[in-house]
C-alpha cells in the first residue's frame, strides 16, 4: 500500500539523525567556546558567504579516522566532517568552490580524510575552473589517525594540486585565530590572503617550535596578524570575519571580470587634489576615490612597500587594478620593499587580466647605502622585468612628479610603453629630482657665487628654469607623453581608453 505522502521512512530518518551530527546545533558547547573568542564557527562563515541556497556540501559524513582508538559513534559525534567542511556555492552569483577547516573539531587539524575531501574540491575546482576560497585554521597535520598503514604522508597531493591551481583560478584565503603548519602552507599560496586582527600565522605552531627544540612560545607570539600584514604575508588585515567575508565577495567580483554599473563619483575635486605648491604632501587614496566608481576601491598589501598604494576597483562598472604613488611616503620613493610588492602586484594584474592603472607621483628609486643594504638593486630590476611582460592594457598619469629610472618604471618601463602616457597639468619631469639635477650640474656656477645669499638665489633662478623645461604641457609639446588632460576629465579619458 502507498505510503501517506508526508510519512518518513526508516532509512531517512536514520539518515538524517546521522546528518544532523554534522551541524553546529548538536555541538553546542563547542559552538558557545568559539563564539566567546569573538569568532564565528565554519558553517556559519560559508552561509554568510555563499548565496543562499547555493552550498552544495561534499563529504559531510566523514569522521576523523581513529576508529582503532576510539568508538565510532562517539568520532561521529564529536570530529563531524572530520574538521573541514568542503563543497560548492555561489558567491554574488559565482560558482566557486569552498574549503573551511573547523577550529572546534581537533583544532582544525588536518587528517587523513580530511586531505581526501580537500584533494576532491581541489580536482572539481581545476576540471570545471571554479574559483576556491579557503578558510584557514587550525595546528595542520594530524599525527593521531591510525586508520591507514601511513608512516609520514608527505605524498599527499593536497599541497601540489592546491598551488596548480595559483594563475588558473582565484584562489581566496581567510585567516581567523590560530593558522599554523599544514593550514597556512594552503593560505600562503592564495591570491588574496585575508587576516582577522588578532589572528595568528605561522609555519609552524608552539608544539612544532618546542619539538624543534627551539622554546617554549605561547600561540600569540608566532606571527601575528599585524607583523604578517606589515612585511606584505597578508594582503588585507580586517576587524572580524564578517568584514573578512565581505572582502571576499568584492575581491570575487573585481578579479573575475563581472562588469557591474556603478555610482559616478563628483569629478570637481580631482582638480585641487595636488597642492600648488610642489613641495607638498597630500593624501592619494581620496584621489584615487575620486577616478574610480564611488565605493568600489578595495586597498591591498597597505602594510608593506607603502611608498605606493595598489588597489582594485571598477571604473565605469568594469574591474581595474590600480597603482598610485603615496608621496606621504619618502616622497613617493620606491625603495625595495616597494618595488617587489609593485612587480607582484604586475604580476597579479597579468595573471587575472586586469588592466592596470599607474598614477604616478615619484623622485625616483630610493638611493643611498642603508637602500643599498635592503636589495634596492635585485628588487627595481624585479620591478622592471615585471613591467616588460605586462601584456594586460596598461595607461600612466603623472599626477606630479615623474623623476628618473623609478618614474619609467611604473609606467611599464618607459614612457611611451602604456597604452597611453597622460599628465595632469601638475606633472614635471626630469632625468633625475630637479633640485639635485641643479646642485650636480651646476655646481661650479653655484661655487662662484660670491656669498650664499646669491647662491640661493642663483640655485632658485636655475630650478626655476629646470621646472618650466620640465613641464608636461612642455614634454607634451616634444611628443615624451601622449597628452595633458584636465583632472576632472581623468575618469572619462580612462574609461574610453579602457573600453
Amino acid at each position: 500500500a502507498a505510503a501517506p505522502a508526508d510519512a518518513e521512512r526508516a532509512d531517512l530518518a536514520a539518515w538524517r539523525t546521522r546528518q544532523d551530527l554534522t551541524l553546529d546545533a548538536a555541538r553546542p558547547e563547542a559552538i558557545a567556546r568559539r563564539h566567546a573568542l569573538g569568532l564565528r564557527s565554519a558553517r556559519e562563515n560559508l552561509a554568510d558567504l555563499c548565496d543562499p541556497g547555493s552550498f552544495v556540501e561534499y563529504g559531510a559524513l566523514a569522521f576523523a579516522a581513529q576508529t582503532r582508538r576510539r568508538d565510532a559513534d562517539e568520532l561521529r559525534a564529536q570530529t563531524p566532517a572530520d574538521g573541514i567542511v568542503c563543497g560548492t556555492a555561489r558567491i554574488a552569483g559565482i560558482e566557486a568552490a569552498m574549503l573551511a577547516y573547523d577550529a572546534t573539531v581537533l583544532a582544525g587539524t588536518q587528517g587523513f580524510r580530511s586531505h581526501q575531501k580537500t584533494d576532491r574540491m581541489l580536482e572539481l575546482a581545476l576540471r570545471r575552473r571554479l574559483p576556491v576560497v579557503l578558510f584557514a585554521e587550525g595546528g595542520g597535520g594530524r599525527p593521531g589517525d591510525t586508520d591507514m598503514p601511513i608512516v609520514a604522508g608527505l605524498h599527499v597531493p593536497t599541497f601540489a594540486a592546491f598551488a596548480r591551481l595559483a594563475g588558473q583560478v582565484p584562489l581566496i584565503g581567510i585567516a581567523a585565530g590560530r593558522c599554523f603548519a599544514g593550514n597556512a602552507a594552503l593560505l600562503a599560496c592564495c591570491d588574496l590572503i585575508v587576516a582577522v586582527r588578532g589572528s595568528n600565522i605561522g609555519m609552524g605552531g608552539p608544539a612544532m617550535i618546542e619539538g624543534g627544540g627551539l622554546g617554549l612560545f605561547p600561540p600569540e607570539a608566532i606571527g601575528p596578524a599585524e607583523q604578517q600584514a606589515a612585511q606584505g604575508g597578508v594582503d588585507l588585515l580586517v576587524e572580524d570575519e564578517a568584514a573578512a567575508v565581505r572582502a571576499a565577495r568584492h575581491y570575487l567580483a573585481l578579479v573575475s571580470g563581472v562588469v557591474q554599473a556603478g555610482a559616478d563619483p563628483d569629478p570637481l575635486p580631482l582638480r585641487h587634489r595636488i597642492p600648488e605648491n610642489r613641495l607638498r604632501t597630500y593624501d592619494v587614496r581620496p584621489l584615487l576615490a575620486d577616478i574610480v566608481d564611488s565605493g568600489s576601491l578595495l586597498e591591498l598589501r597597505a602594510g608593506d612597500g607603502t611608498a605606493v598604494v595598489t588597489a582594485l576597483a571598477r571604473l565605469a562598472g568594469r574591474p581595474v587594478a590600480l597603482l598610485a604613488s603615496d608621496c606621504a611616503i619618502n616622497g613617493g620613493a620606491i625603495d625595495a620593499a616597494t618595488a617587489l610588492k609593485v612587480a607582484a602586484w604586475m604580476e597579479r594584474c597579468q595573471t587575472a587580466g586586469l588592466p592596470l592603472l599607474s598614477l604616478i607621483d615619484t623622485p625616483g628609486f630610493m638611493v643611498g647605502p642603508e637602500a643599498e643594504s635592503r636589495g634596492q638593486v635585485r628588487a627595481s630590476g624585479a620591478l622592471f622585468r615585471a613591467a616588460a611582460r605586462l601584456s594586460v592594457p596598461l595607461v600612466a598619469v603623472v599626477l606630479r612628479r615623474a623623476y628618473g629610472l623609478g618614474a619609467m618604471a611604473l609606467a611599464g618601463g618607459s614612457l611611451h610603453a602604456p597604452l597611453a602616457c597622460l599628465a595632469w597639468p601638475s606633472g614635471e619631469f626630469g632625468a633625475m629630482g630637479l633640485e639635485g639635477a641643479v646642485r650636480l650640474g651646476y655646481r661650479k656656477e653655484l661655487a662662484a657665487a660670491p656669498d650664499e645669499a646669491a647662491r640661493a638665489a642663483l640655485f632658485q633662478q636655475l630650478l626655476a628654469r629646470q621646472v618650466e623645461a620640465g613641464r608636461a604641457v612642455h614634454m607634451a609639446e616634444t611628443l615624451e607623453i601622449d597628452a595633458v588632460i584636465d583632472p576632472a576629465e581623468t575618469r572619462q579619458v580612462l574609461a574610453t581608453l579602457l573600453a
